[in-house]
Parts: structure tokens; sequence; C-alpha cells
């Protein structure tokens, strides 16, 4: 039966016309490597995944892994444990995934091979937000962007990023191979929403990297460059380059989630897509990252954000407070002059 004819017919857990149960279907004996064809109850891949690409990948990503780790301690850059972890799980996606190929009936390799490669890109791109809150600490005139301080633009995205890694978190989680055909579906949709709201983020975030792009430019309104005379813009243009591989990445996804998995729409179907569409982007955006590292750009005492003292924090605690105050109308202005 070719791949056409059995995409018209099943009606297992990955189809868009979702029963409470298949009907159809029917537990085949595995072959070679535990594959059994799509339309099997005990298929748990959309394709034949394939052994050598897996570890091929997995190399790769393993090597940038090993770069990231020795440029974060050569640097000094603790945050960059960051960027560490998203090479990690990819990395480890990619071995999980490599036996998987060899094993296909074990649903324990699918799941943690799936979820860790669907949230691996999340990692990367907080570090990216990471990276550009400390260049505005370091080259800004007075550390903001908007008049936003550094610290808050850091801790804005980084949690926005958190959330996008929980929606995307649960909507993995139950779409998982294995789980029911409507909660599979369900997870889709959440999964779908989570890239978008990732997306989202990344276009707020860029409105801010481009007002810091303008605000050193020497030739605008004679701002000068801080940071000891090192150049910003290599660093900066390398974000931008990494958030355009994650925003390929992103736009793959909702393609291939928000049209289901239905005759029509060929991309869950075959593996290459997700080499070229998915992998491949993430591996530029870790190259780059490790090439323009910004250890080489954020040196010195200046390079991260200076350790605050508890007087400092009651004291920045108490003026919030004073704001908060001033803002509901509780207190009169008079009384803090």
């Amino acid at each position: 039966m070719d791949l056409p004819l059995i995409m018209a017919t099943r009606t297992i857990l990955r189809r868009d016309d979702y029963d409470d149960e298949p009907t159809d279907c029917v537990t085949a004996t595995p072959g070679p490597n535990g594959h059994v064809p799509l339309d099997a109850c005990n298929s748990y891949y959309n394709y034949d995944p394939q052994f050598a690409p897996a570890v091929a990948v997995a190399v790769i990503f393993g090597i940038l892994l090993g770069i990231h780790f020795f440029e974060a301690t050569v640097f000094k850059k603790k945050y960059a444990w960051v960027v560490i972890m998203g090479a990690l799980w990819e990395t480890a996606a990619f071995a999980i995934h490599a036996v998987g190929t060899r094993d296909q009936q074990q649903i324990g390799l699918a799941t943690a091979w799936s979820i860790l490669f669907l949230l691996a890109p999340l990692w990367i791109n907080a570090f990216v937000y990471m990276t550009f809150a400390r260049m505005v600490n370091f080259w800004s005139r007075d550390a903001k962007v908007a008049g936003i301080s550094a610290r808050r633009i850091s801790l804005f995205f980084v949690l926005a990023d958190v959330l996008s890694f929980i929606v995307q978190a649960a909507g993995g989680i139950m779409a998982s191979p294995g789980a029911a055909p409507e909660t599979v579906k369900t997870g889709l949709n959440i999964y779908t929403g989570g890239t978008a709201l990732q997306q989202l983020f990344i276009f707020i975030f860029l409105g801010l990297m481009i007002m810091f792009h303008r605000a050193c430019s020497p030739l605008r309104n004679g701002v000068s460059v801080h940071g000891g005379g090192r150049d910003w813009k290599p660093l900066l243009l390398a974000l931008y380059g990494v958030l355009v591989c994650i925003t390929i990445r992103i736009i793959f996804r909702i393609i291939e989630f928000s049209r289901g998995f239905t005759p029509d729409n060929p991309v869950p179907f075959h593996e290459e897509y997700i080499y070229a569409l998915d992998c491949f982007p993430m591996m530029v955006a870790l190259l780059v990252l490790a090439i323009w590292h910004p250890g080489r750009f954020l040196s010195g005492s200046d390079g991260e954000f200076p350790k605050r003292t508890r007087a400092q924090k009651r004291a920045e605690k108490l003026e919030m407070e004073t704001k908060m105050k001033l803002l509901r109308g509780t207190e009169s202005p008079g009384e803090y002059v």
C-alpha cells in the first residue's frame, strides 16, 4: 500500500477526523527495527525514521555543545549555561532518536525524542534575550532602551520565554505518541499556540533591538558608543541572525501542525522536513553564537549585571511600592518629598 492511500484511509491517532476510539487500525507485527505500517495502531512515528541522519545530527549538535561549554569556561560567562542546555537537549534528542530508529516499538524513546526536540530551541531563544539585555547594560548610555532598564528587559523576556516553554511543553506532552486521539489534537493546538506566542514575543523584542541599534549608531544624534570602544554591531547582527533561524523553525512548526495530519499536508509524513527546517536552522543558530560568542564582546565587569546589595534591593522595593501607591492614588506625592 503506498503512502497516499495509507494517508487517505487511516484514522489513527494523528488524524484530524478523530473518533473517541480508532476503528479501522490493527496492531501490526513489527518488522525490522520494530517498524510497522503508518496505519497500524502501534505506529509511533509518522514516517520510517532513519538511523544514519539521526546519528549525524546528534554528532553535530554534540560538537556544538562542546564548543559552547569550552567558550563559556574560557570567557567565564556563567549565564551561557542557558545556551548549553539548548545544545544539550538537541544532542540528547537525536541520540535518543537514533536509538529509537532501531527500536520503533519503544514508546518512551519516541516520546522523549519528541519533547526534547520540540522544546530545545526555547533555551537558545532565552539566551538571545539575556545576551541583548547585557548588551544594553554594556553599551547604552543609561543602560536603558525605550526607557526600560536592561535588567527589566532580561526579566520580562526570560519570563515570556518561560511562559512559552510551559505552554509548548503542555501541548507537546499531550500530543506525545500513544495519547488518546482527542488529547493529541488538543495538544497540537496548544503547542501551535505556544509557538505563535513565542513569535509574538520575538517581534516585540525585535522592536527593542532596532531601537538599540539606532541609538548606538554614532551617526545618529551624536550618541557616543560605550563599551570601551568595542564594536557592538557584530554581536547584534549575530542575534538578529539567530532570531531569523528561530523564526524559520517556528513558521515550519506552525505550518506542520496547523494544517493537521491529513492527506493534503505532506509535511508531517516526511522526515526530511524536520532536518531541513528545524534541525538545520538550530545548528546555524548555535554556530553563529559560537563564532560571535558574547564573551568576545561583553568582557570585564560591565559585561555582566552588577550584583546588588541587600540595601539596594530594599531601596528598589520601596521605590516600586511607592510608585504603585501613587498610581493607585492612595498616597500623596508630598509625603515622599
